[in-house]
């Protein structure tokens, strides 16, 4: 019988499990789109029917030893989810009870940005750093800090909110219920919205002017800035200078060795990070210049679940 962890990670999309053994392989995975229940009784019996479907499917046993999840406004110490903008469960949800009652095993929850801090840590790029950063790119803008070889958790479970930082004062209204938080600037969303903005500001041609909203992505974007649109190019150098700007002010406060970029924006490659270099050495204090690296996750394959997975072999019940 094989151990194996089963890491799944809420996104604000998609939500995808897999069984990860303690070597770091994805055993088999499966996916579920997270939108699609209002109840969140009916999300979690789907999401486990097919976690059993998969599982039975296997050729070989599985022994699970425990479950990770990585999820928006989650909370390490309590448990809960908690008003994540990005899902449509308000309120306190008391997350980890109710998967108990479908599988009697440790489970273990925290920020999905966490969980790719961890996954890092365990898997990844950061397994010999003790202090880094890591910055999730995707629908919204997580971050997950170490500090000192642990996570940075606060004294509710809360820390390390940076896609949350208000960046413009009365900018952008977020999901949060707030305006000009960073990630309605930097992520897949923020991306969109500032390609619009600059379509109005431009008379000149772009490849991106005929697409509808709902019909356009962040990988569209990217795209046509590598083939040189001018409106794609500028989005990419906007939205980098503003995460390269807050950069500076949280290295200011943690100084990590390093700070990863995680998510699907990620794919964009040099036109992201680029400017987001340029722009945190800019405005880095003197003291931090030339000492911080910015580099994509040393997790591709798998990554999101190889960090929830990495919560339950972390913990002292496994190590």
């Amino acid at each position: 019988m094989i151990e194996v962890a089963l890491g799944i990670d809420i996104g604000g999309t998609n939500t995808i499990f897999g069984f990860i053994n303690k070597e770091g392989v994805c055993l088999a995975k499966g996916t579920l789109k997270t939108q699609k229940h209002a109840d969140i009784e009916d999300y979690i019996d789907e999401l486990f029917q097919i976690v059993e479907t998969k599982r039975n499917a296997l050729s070989y046993q599985i022994d699970i030893k425990g479950i990770g999840i990585g999820a928006p406004n989650a909370s390490y110490y309590t448990g809960t989810i908690e008003d994540a903008a990005n899902l449509r469960w308000k309120g306190r949800i008391p997350f980890v009870s109710l998967v108990k009652k479908r599988m009697d095993v440790p489970v273990y929850m925290t920020n999905d940005a966490n969980a790719a801090a961890m996954g890092e840590k365990v898997f990844g790029a950061a397994r010999n750093m003790n202090n880094f950063i890591v910055i999730t790119l995707g629908t919204g803008l997580g971050s997950g800090i170490f500090v000192n070889g642990d996570i940075l958790h606060g004294h509710d479970g809360f820390a390390g909110e940076i896609g949350h930082m208000i960046v413009r004062k009365s900018g952008r209204e977020c999901g949060c219920g707030r305006k000009g938080c960073l990630e309605t600037y930097v992520s897949a969303t923020g991306v969109k919205r500032s390609v619009y903005k600059l379509l109005a500001r431009h008379i000149g041609d772009s490849e991106l002017r005929d697409i509808p909203y709902n019909k356009l992505t962040a990988k569209m974007v990217a795209e046509a800035a590598n083939r040189g649109d001018e409106v794609a190019k500028e989005t990419f150098t906007y939205t980098a200078t503003i995460l390269g700007e807050v950069l500076a002010n949280v290295v200011a406060v943690t100084s990590p060795e390093a700070i990863f970029l995680f998510g699907g924006l990620t794919q964009a490659g040099d036109i992201l990070f680029d400017p987001v270099r340029k722009s945190l050495e800019e405005n880095l204090l003197s003291v931090y210049k030339n000492k911080i690296q910015v580099l994509p996750s040393g997790l591709t394959e798998n990554a999101a679940v190889l960090g929830t997975a990495a919560l339950v072999w972390n913990s002292k019940n496994n190590i």
